[in-house]
């Protein structure tokens, strides 16, 4: 009982702690100044490594958006339809998600740990005895690298997966591809694009943030990144789910 009564105290601890060292990312990002340099290289590390895990998984989630697609559509005798399917489902909600996951999955824990591992080795508590501020040095670059990739992950995700959703309809369930294509791009407007790639740049702040925040404050020794990791990617999959119903149900309301 005692147990459980403390959840609730532990849960806003963790949320105002989340807060307020988001707060100090931002200022001392102000305060020190932007490094181009880092920013720029964290930015194509992060779109090199993520990128082809990216894309196969959209490939094979718009081979799925198809079939399903196709399934529940024929039963109305409209299976032409189902490229409407894919350009309302796979742009609105499924490729944004995907790219926030599997980059949350990628970068993220990797993110986490670096930094977990750093605390352990007390590298964190040198930098400061060096007037070094850790959230310019290791939190910035990367808060900033994954928001400038992201919208081209996006982007590229939602190619990818109509590109392969268009191949199995077509080749497979042998849908006309005059009327796929005429139904995917009629229920595709640029305001459906750009409100995914914002969700993609939330969620990369989200990943960034929140990995950089478990990071730092994990209890040192190999359990503690373990812990940490393990909580970064289970918070960063929760608070972007959210963010993109609230996005969702702001913009299509």
């Amino acid at each position: 009982m005692t147990a459980a009564a403390g959840i609730p105290a532990r849960f806003l601890a963790t949320v105002g702690g989340y807060a307020g060292f988001t707060w100090d990312c931002a200022a001392a990002t102000l305060r020190h100044g932007l490094r181009t340099d880092a920013t720029l290289r964290e930015a194509y590390v992060i779109g090199v490594r993520s990128l082809p895990v990216l894309v196969t998984m959209a490939v094979f989630v718009g081979t799925n958006l198809s079939i399903q697609g196709h399934a529940a559509f024929r039963t109305l005798g409209a299976h032409s339809l189902v490229g409407m399917f894919v350009a309302l489902a796979g742009v609105r909600e499924v490729c944004p998600l995907l790219a926030g996951t599997m980059v949350a999955a990628k970068t993220g824990t990797e993110i986490c740990a670096q930094l977990a591992v750093m605390r352990t080795k007390e590298q964190i508590d040198a930098l400061e005895v060096m007037a070094v501020n850790p959230y310019a040095e290791l939190i910035a670059p990367r808060l900033l690298g994954i928001v400038l990739v992201m919208p081209a992950l996006t982007v590229l995700t939602l190619a990818a997966a109509i590109a392969s959703a268009t191949a199995v309809a077509v080749w497979q369930l042998d849908v006309n591809p005059g009327e796929f294509r005429d139904y995917v791009f009629d229920n595709i407007r640029l305001a459906d694009v750009g409100i995914a790639v914002l969700k993609g740049v939330l969620f990369g702040a989200v990943i960034a943030t929140v990995s950089g925040f478990f990071g730092l404050t994990s209890e040192r020794g190999p359990e503690g990144v373990g812990r940490a990791t393990n909580r970064a990617i289970v918070a960063i999959c929760v608070v972007c789910v959210m963010l993109n119903y609230l996005v969702t149900a702001v913009a299509y309301r």
